[in-house]
């Protein structure tokens, strides 16, 4: 899941939009930023279910944030960065980060995307790599760039029911992906 760090009332709460992917036994992706990053790996862990955190810094960086405190389960929490563990937030790890976010997961879910940046840069990297974006639809009052993601062939998601059946009946990635040897 991706979205505003300055989301608006119209993000249908992301309690409501992570209670289904928990009832299809999905985890959470997302990266650490406020707004719905954090929200939404609240409410995974709120609802008993699992979340993996991708980091935009090194190791070294990371602490757990205040609202995480008392939530904060090893054991339902995976915590990931692709940077040498010195590196320290920087805008464009942000971006690249987001590829790992709609690369780790089976789809993205969109819930609003400004007319530029990071949110919106996923869900356009998601789609040209065959990815299902889930995008959330509010009718006139859809931020812009979750309207140019409708308009690049991301799914139009307008209640939690048509998520989780989204969810359900997800069609696959297009891409091949190569199998580890485990």
């Amino acid at each position: 899941m991706c979205g505003s760090r300055s989301v608006s009332e119209l993000d249908l709460r992301p309690q409501m939009l992570v209670e289904k992917s928990q009832q299809e036994n999905l985890s959470v992706i997302s990266g650490y930023a406020k707004g719905v990053d954090t929200a939404t790996h609240l409410a995974a862990l709120n609802m008993g279910g699992s979340t993996v955190i991708v980091l935009a810094e090194g190791f070294d960086h990371f602490r757990v944030k205040k609202v995480f405190a008392d939530k904060f389960d090893l054991d339902r929490i995976l915590v990931l960065s692709q940077f040498p563990p010195s590196q320290p937030w920087l805008a464009h790890a942000a971006m690249t980060r987001n590829k790992v976010i709609f690369g780790l997961g089976c789809a993205l879910v969109v819930v609003e995307a400004g007319e530029r940046g990071g949110t919106l840069a996923a869900g356009e990297g998601a789609l040209r790599v065959g990815r299902p974006v889930f995008v959330l639809n509010f009718g006139d009052e859809t931020p812009p760039g979750n309207k140019i993601l409708l308009g690049k062939g991301g799914w139009s998601i307008r209640s939690r029911e048509q998520l989780g059946y989204a969810l359900e009946k997800r069609p696959t990635a297009k891409i091949d992906q190569i199998p580890l040897p485990f």
